[in-house]
């Protein structure tokens, strides 16, 4: 079987190196090597790593612990007593889901690599209340950096983030205000230009006042921000968010879709900074139980609507050209995320906030140029006119 495999990928090597078209374009066939010669490896790298793991189980005394660990990118926050012990309450619950999100979508990335790079785990613990649990892959093959990070925090409420929240509409009392926030949030930024970055984010907040009264919400939502426009793309994006919608509520999608074109607009731009997706917040109804429930069908959508994408896109020849337009591109995003999004101002306003992990959405590399106008009738042309007027993908 190999020997058929390396056969088929030698005839696919030959005919680039004979293209006419394949000038210029040289990491392309060096990924075909690279996965073909990973390819004769895999027998051999998999007995290694099942015998390491063997060892591993046996060193540590404890069958259970391995299986958590291989659940999660690392130990839970709140830690594994905790949880399983308040199985029925909320806030353990979300931790629960947003820890396996985090390690199914980390776990997914990493298997498009070609030459085996992974994610650095960084855990850390926050001396307010809480922690988190960073993950970024950076400088691989396929992905250019990559952010997939959870936090578990509680303490007091600052000011800041008690003026934002009012000024939504939220009815807090005076004094301090206990609060507990858990999440996930990643951004996605891939090498090829031809591959769209990702955004996605689910979190669950309780606060409590002075009467003892508790509120809590649910937010979140899933965008895509593509450099070159492919409609199929967009369709098959907006169609798995949709479905995920609907088996919860049929209105969900066109009112979280309106929402995310309003939310992810760049207003001194005035443009939006992707194709949209769905985004909500204040999430309350119609009971914790329902909401709940719609949000892990939500987060559990992420890898549907984002995978086939990369697999179809990953290895497209592109030129320089191709490149300076994602780094400019990338520089609204990045001008989006630090001027306007809701969810980097209430990390920073957060006392003992880790900014290393709130600025993770942050590309490796962007570009900003003085008047750049794409030309009339070229795809730079046709991503932005799409930007600039939100569009219904699937003709609902």
């Amino acid at each position: 079987m190999i020997f058929k495999i390396l056969r088929s990928k030698t005839h696919l090597i030959t005919r680039h190196l004979h293209s006419a078209s394949f000038i210029g374009k040289p990491t392309y066939v060096i990924r075909i090597i690279g996965t073909t010669v990973c390819i004769g490896a895999t027998a051999a790298i998999a007995y290694n790593c099942l015998s390491r793991n063997e060892v591993h189980m046996e060193a540590v005394g404890s069958a259970a612990k391995f299986a958590s660990l291989s659940r999660y990118m690392a130990d839970p926050i709140s830690g594994r007593q905790m949880l399983d012990a308040n199985k029925n309450d909320m806030k353990c619950r979300m931790e629960e889901l947003v820890m396996r999100i985090q390690h199914d979508f980390c776990r997914s990335l990493e298997a498009e690599e070609n030459f085996g790079k992974k994610f650095l785990v960084d855990r850390w613990e926050r001396k307010e209340g809480g922690g988190g649990i960073t993950c970024v892959l950076q400088d691989g093959d396929v992905f250019e950096k990559a952010g997939v990070n959870i936090s578990v925090v509680h303490g007091n409420l600052p000011k800041g983030a008690i003026q934002q929240m009012r000024s939504r509409g939220k009815q807090l009392a005076d004094g301090e205000l206990p609060f507990f926030a858990v999440g996930v949030s990643a951004v996605i930024h891939p090498r090829n230009p031809f591959v769209p970055t990702i955004h996605f984010n689910y979190r669950y907040f309780e606060v409590t006042d002075s009467t003892g009264q508790k509120q809590w919400w649910f937010g979140g939502g899933t965008d895509l921000t593509p450099y070159y426009l492919n409609e199929e793309d967009a369709k098959h994006f907006h169609r798995t968010l949709k479905e995920a919608c609907d088996s919860h509520d049929a209105t969900y999608y066109p009112k979280f879709k309106e929402w995310c074109d309003k939310y992810f607009f760049i207003p001194h731009r005035n443009e939006s900074r992707g194709v949209g997706g769905i985004f909500f917040d204040d999430l309350d109804g119609p009971d914790a139980e329902r909401a709940f429930d719609f949000v892990s069908s939500c987060a559990h959508s992420v890898i549907p609507s984002y995978l086939p994408l990369v697999r179809q896109h990953k290895n497209d020849p592109y030129g320089d050209r191709h490149r300076q337009w994602q780094l400019l591109r990338r520089g609204r995003y990045v001008e989006f995320n630090l001027i306007y999004d809701r969810g980097t101002k209430f990390g920073l306003y957060t006392p003992g906030a880790r900014y290393e992990s709130i600025l993770m959405s942050l590309p490796l590399n962007a570009r900003w140029e003085y008047m750049n106008i794409p030309a009339l009738g070229t795809e730079e042309a046709l991503i932005t006119e799409v930007l600039k007027k939100p569009k219904n993908w699937l003709n609902l």
